[in-house]
């Protein structure tokens, strides 16, 4: 092999082990996961020592899976994701980290679901507030 070949490979070798290297040690990685059926949550340690519990039921792609298929968890090199092979399914460790769990229309959906919630408690003071004329208006200063 010519020399100047070899230089420039070995040159784009370390550039690359160099750009590897930062991303490496840039983003959340995992270690393990796995699901704990006892608790229902998908468990996953990450490489900075921290434990992330979350429930498949938020998360896209899971949220319907079995027990069995959820502990079918599998880490993707290097532990920058997790997939589910008989799900088709495939997530970020970075965006799980974020508090992403899933494809935008995915979020907008668990966002318009997180305030339905009822309880005694809010009904109850929704009609205090209607006898009083509704929701009090905002303070703002002019």
């Amino acid at each position: 092999m010519v020399d100047w070949i070899r230089a420039e490979l070995d040159q784009s070798l370390r550039r690359a082990n160099k750009a590897g290297r930062r991303r490496m040690s840039g983003q959340p990685r995992a270690v393990s996961a796995r699901y704990d059926s006892r608790r229902a949550r998908l468990v996953i340690e990450l490489t900075n020592g921290a434990i992330m519990m979350l429930p498949p039921k938020l998360l896209q792609g899971l949220e319907n899976a079995s027990p069995s298929q959820l502990a079918k968890v599998q880490l993707t090199p290097f532990g920058f994701g997790l997939h589910w092979e008989s799900l088709d399914a495939d997530l970020s460790v970075a965006g799980l980290v974020a508090g992403v769990f899933g494809s935008t229309a995915w979020m907008s959906e668990l966002a318009r679901h997180a305030g339905s919630r009822t309880s005694a408690r809010k009904s109850a003071t929704s009609r205090e507030n209607g006898k009083r004329g509704g929701r009090p208006r905002s303070q703002r200063s002019t």
